[in-house]
């Protein structure tokens, strides 16, 4: 800005903070929370501070800033590290409430609340109750082993005060107290390093550093808060903490078990009173359903357990100014609008940009480019864009429209939603659209008329966009577990010629790659060994990798089970679809069409021609399982515990981690634990192995 404009915001921001305090300290009635007021105090101080003409004594300047990051191994998860669903009012509790009370029909049941600690998840897993090996959350499918730097945190117990045989995964949150946050903060800045910004980063920072030595001198603290895999005489969750303080760990103190969500709120309430003294961070109240039988009966939805959700207290705000709005193009082409602003700090993290979400959201908003806007974090972690403070306008702010063409292709952005559909005969034949597939095909219907959306949404109608291309491919290989092959190999295969869309990857030869800068040979033999170690997938993954718009891992799994194989799905009619549970009519909408056109179908058969296998392709008259409930336990002397779930689930079976009146069998391998003694005093069919294999 130049010295006029400099000038004229001083002048914007004092009359504002002014009118702020005259309705705060004169009319009792303040109309922003204390930290928006803070925000724009801070601009003011800091313009003052850099151009002394419009010097004020009050003037302050706050920084923090920094994050290192480092690389392990990766390793994959043997159950899903899942993440919450976030509420931030009393009324979505009730919300969730009445979703899980329709899903297991009874108000029977308790709930377990406890403090949401702010910092790094992390799974532990011992061998006859000695430590072995410890991972970050990453995707929930995937993290790093940072084995050894858990090790150095002394409230993680080598080994467990218990004499349970076999493997016990444990899950937790790795934090830092904000005073040894500080201390470290301080060596920080004597070495002239950079500092953290809050205890999660820091703690985070720290457990994912290479030299175990750092960890451990940087003091860090684990709380231990689920077992993954829980011996089946544990009945609650408040049973699994009891279970964790007696093995040796430490849990979060401030817990409660209420009989209802009176109970509930009174917690939260109670605990938001006192939170700011707690020696650690927090960010929230997790809430379970505290019966795990019923746990097991909600399951969950997407990458989120019904049976819980984590209470947000209210974020931190603070005020910027929109510079400018852009639009990133996703994998199903959806065009998202972006705000960029001056770098603001907010809830200890530096934030530049949020998403705008759609144009429902700008013309709700009102958000114009030059806008002085009220940000905050939603759950502590993604920014958002909340209100526009609509007396700081200038007159000079200016709207946003949406592009006409794709910033990435050129191609048209087509209007989706509300009825309404951009007209582009002029611009010549597009492309049809999928997931994976890259093949031009001239689009002989609109995409408005395949998608019946209540809401509106833009979309780059060109299958083959680079931007849409690159992160549905990425989507394709990270479902089809494809690790080996990032988004940088993905680019280098494209751009040497040799893939144009995700089936291509199939027929790759390790000599392709051999012959490439920076590729050795035991690099291209292990990439090529994992792509070819993935040529069969249970149905499920297959219609998820797709990349169908709507069709989430979930939705995926429930069309799956619903008709068991492929060619049905391709058959299937409106009235079919809409038959399966939870399935609504847009998602509907969305199945049957993608499944109707051409290029999608030839990228299906391509991938068949390719050596992709279907695992349940064969099922001819529903799952062999269907509905049936599996326990596991002890070791199998050919399978693993993982091959024995895929193939249940692969017929439509489901795998619990406790046995009940409601479970079908128990599989007993060698060294079983108490599972197998409730198998027998209830009377539970029990298979070995072999009786295993016979099911199929």
């Amino acid at each position: 800005m130049d010295n006029n404009k400099i000038k004229n915001r001083i002048i914007k921001l004092r009359e504002e903070i002014s009118r702020l305090r005259f309705l705060y300290h004169v009319e009792n009635s303040p109309n922003i929370t204390d930290d928006v007021y803070d925000s724009l105090t801070r601009e003011l101080n800091s313009l003052e501070s850099k151009y002394p003409e419009y010097a004020n004594p009050n003037s302050s300047i706050f920084r923090v800033a920094g994050e290192p990051l480092s690389e392990f191994k990766k390793v994959k998860h043997d159950i899903r590290m899942l993440s919450l669903n976030d509420a931030f009012s009393e009324n979505e509790i009730i919300d969730w409430e009445n979703r899980v009370k329709k899903n297991i029909d009874s108000d029977n049941f308790n709930y377990f609340c406890e403090v949401k600690l702010d910092g790094l998840s992390a799974s532990l897993h011992y061998k006859d109750g000695i430590f072995i090996k410890g991972a970050t959350r990453g995707d929930g499918f995937v993290g790093e082993d940072v084995t050894e730097n858990l090790k150095m945190i002394e409230t993680i117990p080598l080994k467990l005060n218990t004499d349970i045989k076999g493997e016990i995964e444990i899950r937790g949150e790795v934090v830092m107290t904000k005073s040894a946050w500080k201390k470290l903060n301080k060596k920080q800045q004597d070495l002239g390093k950079t500092t953290f910004a809050n205890t999660r980063n820091s703690a985070a920072g720290s457990l994912r550093q290479l030299d175990p030595k750092i960890a451990k001198e940087r003091n860090l603290d684990f709380y231990a808060w689920d077992i993954a895999q829980y011996p089946s005489h544990i009945l609650s969750h408040s049973g699994k903490h009891k279970i964790l303080k007696e093995i040796g760990f430490q849990v979060a103190p401030f817990d409660k078990k209420a009989k209802d969500l009176k109970e509930v709120f009174s917690f939260i309430k109670e605990v938001g009173f006192i939170r700011d003294n707690f020696p650690y961070g927090t960010d929230g109240m997790v809430i379970s359903i505290d019966n795990l039988e019923l746990q097991e009966s909600l399951g969950y939805v997407g990458k989120a357990p019904r049976y819980m959700i984590a209470y947000k207290y209210p974020a931190e705000r603070a005020t910027t100014i929109v510079k400018d709005i852009s639009v990133n193009v996703g994998r199903t082409g959806a065009i998202t609008p972006l705000a960029h602003f001056n770098p603001t700090l907010v809830a200890g993290s530096t934030i530049s940009k949020a998403t705008l979400h759609n144009m429902d959201q700008i013309e709700r908003l009102d958000i114009r480019v030059g806008d002085t806007v009220v940000i905050q974090k939603a759950g502590d972690v993604i920014p958002e864009v909340v209100e526009v403070l609509t007396n700081m306008r200038t007159g000079k702010e200016k709207k946003f429209k949406m592009p006409e063409f794709c910033p990435v292709c050129g191609s048209n952005v087509e209007k989706i939603g509300a009825g309404v559909q951009k007209s582009s005969s002029s611009q010549g034949p597009r492309t049809r659209w999928t997931g994976a597939g890259a093949r031009p095909v001239a689009q002989r219907t609109s995409l408005n008329s395949r998608l019946n959306t209540k809401s509106v949404a833009y979309y780059c109608t060109n299958k083959n966009c680079p931007a849409r291309s690159r992160r549905g491919m990425q989507h394709f290989v990270n479902i089809y577990e494809i690790y080996e092959i990032g988004p940088k190999i993905l680019d280098r295969l494209k751009d040497e010629g040799l893939i144009t869309d995700a089936a291509d990857l199939f027929t790759l030869e390790v000599s392709d790659l051999s012959g490439l800068e920076r590729f050795g040979v035991k690099s291209a033999e292990n990439i090529i060994s994992s792509i070819s170690s993935h040529k069969r997938i249970p149905l499920w993954r297959f219609l998820y990798a797709l990349g169908i718009i709507h069709v989430g891992e979930q939705t995926a799994q429930d069309i799956a089970n619903y008709f068991g194989s492929l060619e049905k799905i391709k058959k299937a009619k409106i009235e079919d679809i809409e038959k399966i549970p939870n399935i609504g009519p847009v998602v509907t909408k969305s199945i049957y069409d993608f499944f109707q056109h051409e290029d999608n179908l030839i990228f299906i058969d391509k991938l068949f021609n390719n050596g992709i296998k279907i695992d349940n392709s064969s099922v001819k008259s529903g799952f062999k399982l269907k509905d049936k409930i599996f326990v596991l336990t002890g070791t199998l002397p050919s399978l693993s515990r993982d091959d024995v779930k895929k193939m249940i689930i692969k017929e439509g079976g489901r795998v619990a981690g406790s046995v009940s009146s409601k479970t079908n069998y128990v599989v007993v391998g060698s060294e079983p634990g108490s599972k197998y003694d409730d198998a027998l005093s209830l009377g539970i069919k029990i298979l070995d192995e072999k009786d295993f294999l016979k099911l199929f």
